[in-house]
């Protein structure tokens, strides 16, 4: 599928060195400021979703863009995943670890009912920790993920293989090989 999507990749801005020397930072925020480039992404990715999820799940922070937009034009809600301490409301949290350390996401206790399908969304796929740990707080909510949504796989870093690993169907629009 990425071939076909050289008109979005082209629109992506590649920052060497950030945020530390060695890593090419896919910034998705100038594909974001390109209208049409956006509502064509929105617009490939919701073509590869099957039957429609009840709910989106968009990861914080730019995954909240992607989300809502696909939740749209999917004709479904929108499930927020947040860092730990930003949602109000009794919450379910999970961990998971970063390159040096953990972080935690969370998502509101009463936001995804027991057997809703669920398709995760996020700007960029790595090494999948931050996909995973959302997948995981959907399923312990008794949700059933149907799916991951990216805009950038950096296949290299085993992040959609990790999803897939995990039963989770995988697609991406784009890919750039290495870091």
């Amino acid at each position: 599928m990425t071939s076909a999507n050289d008109d979005l990749k082209a629109l992506v801005r590649t920052i060497p060195d950030f945020p530390k020397p060695g890593i090419q930072f896919r910034d998705v925020t100038t594909l974001l400021l390109d209208g049409r480039g956006f509502g064509l992404a929105v617009e490939r990715l919701a073509a590869t979703v099957g039957e429609a999820p009840d709910l989106v799940a968009g990861v914080e922070a730019r995954g909240f863009i992607l989300g809502a937009a696909l939740a749209r034009e999917l004709g479904c809600g929108l499930l927020l995943i947040r860092k730990d301490g930003k949602l109000p409301g009794a919450t379910i949290a999970e961990d998971y670890a970063l390159e040096y350390g953990t972080d935690r996401l969370a998502m509101h206790v009463d936001a995804c009912s027991a057997g809703a399908k669920v398709l995760l969304a996020d700007d960029l796929i790595a090494t999948g920790g931050t996909a995973l740990a959302a997948a995981r707080l959907i399923r312990r909510a008794g949700g059933h993920v149907v799916g991951a949504r990216f805009l950038i796989d950096l296949p290299d870093l085993g992040g959609a293989e990790a999803l897939r690993a995990e039963g989770i169907d995988v697609a991406s629009l784009i890919e750039f090989e290495g870091d």
